[in-house]
């Protein structure tokens, strides 16, 4: 069966390289990590990121606060005293952004979220942000005079995308006003096909079937929400 996992990565990447390729030719925020997701251990290590705080100025404080989910209790039982150390700096945002000149920093995060409710947007979002809510407390508490915001791309699992949340995001980075349409029609593409590959997948594995293909489509099934 196609990895549901790694086609949502798949759109996760494409999204982000997309919104890299389209900035502004002068434009001075400077997406890190373009070849791949890292964690916060190793996005420390990067000069761009040293120059907000040091590694040792990053602390768990709030990280301490995140109830340990069931599938990290033996972890935790091995070693209480690192175990919270280890799952702050094992944390792995989905894009970063840095404005240097504006002291200004966006985490990224990509979701998928069931979108039979249409409140599924508001509901992701706030999962998103509780998620990373550590990382940005840290660096709040460590740079002062610097920015934190987090930016959340969410798609629903029957392939929907809200169009005033993609473009009011999109309006923080520095994105060339003449391709911001294409991206998000390449975005939604991107959501389909995906869709696509996981349920023809899934129906050859359970009865067999014709291959998948990656012809997605691309219709407006309400104001402002496109699948």
């Amino acid at each position: 069966m196609v990895s549901y996992f790694w086609h949502h990565h798949s759109i996760c990447r494409h999204l982000y390289d997309s919104m890299h390729a389209a900035q502004k030719p002068k434009s001075k925020l400077k997406f890190v990590t373009l070849d791949k997701e890292s964690n916060m251990s190793t996005l420390w290590r990067r000069e761009e990121l040293l120059r907000i705080c040091s590694k040792e100025e990053l602390a768990q404080d709030i990280e301490v606060t995140i109830p340990v989910k069931k599938s990290q209790e033996t972890r935790y039982n091995l070693d209480p005293g690192s175990f919270f150390v280890n799952r702050f700096w094992g944390r792995r945002p989905d894009g970063v952004a840095i404005y240097e000149a504006l002291k200004m920093v966006y985490i990224f995060e990509f979701k998928r979220s069931t979108d039979r409710d249409v409140w599924f947007l508001e509901v992701k979002d706030a999962e998103a942000n509780e998620q990373h809510k550590s990382i940005i407390g840290a660096l709040k508490a460590a740079a002062l005079e610097w920015e934190f915001e987090q930016i959340n791309f969410v798609v629903g699992n029957r392939r929907s995308v809200v169009e005033s949340d993609f473009y009011t995001k999109l309006k923080k980075l520095d994105i060339q006003e003449g391709k911001k349409d294409k991206l998000f029609a390449d975005h939604v593409t991107q959501v389909c096909e995906a869709h696509n590959w996981v349920i023809v997948s899934f129906l050859q594995q359970v009865q067999g079937g014709t291959r998948p293909t990656t012809e997605g489509s691309r219709v407006n099934i309400r104001h402002n929400v496109h699948v």
